[in-house]
């Protein structure tokens, strides 16, 4: 699935400034607009859940589910056009630093540890970062993206310079690596993996958190609007409890769960969206004490690491960008 990326640029600076109130105001808040990362799958499947059977209608709710724009939905959310939205600890990086911060928290996490990695076609020796020398990937392009690859790289005793780096956005994993128009793809394995699964190609895989524990850090996340969480706690409070439950039914019944991503987007593959949510339903909370719940160890680790990298343009202080709060107690 295509993570969208926050590019620091001066619109977003001034976003951040013109940002500095929102306007929200109670007797309106219960209406919530959410915005997407990308098209639905199955890291939204609680979302849908919960709109399907009613949990954020009782919860005095009427939540609509838009698409992200462009410039992405973190950009959206901390303008005030929506009040929550998804996005990925690594890419909120540049919104909590710096002068372009924006108003923007993570409320919860969508899925406990990260599922991401590197796929390759099977038996060409990617199945470890040293074999992705002389081999082609295909790369978003970001400094904190190619500071991973090449950090486990090092860490398997492989040389960064020979990795064939190929600027490409990839969305379909299997043809790209059927046609070979790229050895190897950095995936989120419960949709991108799946898809290999689903369509027969047998790949070889590894994920950089069994690499370096650092990179053990939240994707995705739920992100809210700050001044709406000040002004109406309540209500940001209202929504999560509703949206806690549809990812703890999600996580009871993956075969139920698949069924109402299916009828809410009609135009996925339902034996992929049955496949993906089996995988993801020990995965969603894992051993957490609740779905959502963020490690504040864990996504301190992660900035710090960026920050002693200077891969943010000025150093993001502890427990920035979360908070445990909203969720249900």
């Amino acid at each position: 699935m295509k993570k969208k990326k926050i590019l620091l640029t001066a619109a977003l600076a001034a976003a951040a400034v013109l940002t500095g109130s929102t306007g929200f105001k109670t007797e309106a808040a219960s209406k919530i607009t959410f915005v997407l990362d990308w098209t639905p799958n199955t890291n939204h499947t609680g979302l849908y859940i919960a709109k399907e059977k009613g949990y954020f209608e009782e919860a005095g709710l009427e939540v609509e589910i838009v698409q992200p724009p462009e410039d992405g939905a973190t950009l959206m959310v901390a303008s005030g056009q929506a009040q929550f939205g998804v996005d990925f600890q690594d890419s909120m990086a540049p919104a909590l630093s710096g002068d372009s911060a924006l108003p923007v928290t993570a409320v919860a996490a969508v899925i406990q540890h990260n599922t991401s990695g590197i796929i390759s076609r099977k038996g060409e020796g990617m199945d470890r970062p040293k074999g992705m020398e002389e081999h082609t990937y295909a790369t978003w392009d970001l400094p904190v993206e190619q500071a991973m690859i090449k950090n486990v790289v090092e860490g398997d005793g492989g040389d960064f310079s020979k990795v064939d780096m190929i600027p490409s956005t990839v969305t379909d994993e299997v043809s790209a690596l059927k046609s070979r128009q790229v050895d190897s793809i950095w995936v989120y394995y419960a949709w991108g993996g799946i898809a290999t699964e689903v369509n027969d190609l047998e790949t070889d895989y590894f994920a950089f958190s069994d690499l370096n524990p650092v990179f053990d850090y939240y994707t995705p996340v739920i992100i809210a609007n700050n001044d709406f969480l000040s002004e109406d706690p309540e209500t940001a409070k209202a929504f999560m409890s509703a949206l806690s439950k549809g990812y703890e039914d999600a996580i009871a019944d993956p075969q139920g769960a698949a069924e109402i991503l299916c009828k809410a987007a009609p135009e996925l593959d339902k034996a992929m969206v049955e496949a993906s949510q089996e995988y993801l339903a020990d995965k969603y909370q894992a051993e957490a004490e609740k779905w959502g719940y963020i490690d504040a160890g864990r996504w301190n680790d992660f900035y710090n690491w960026l920050n002693e990298n200077e891969l943010v343009t000025a150093p993001i202080q502890e427990n920035t960008g979360f908070s445990n709060d909203y969720l249900p107690e």
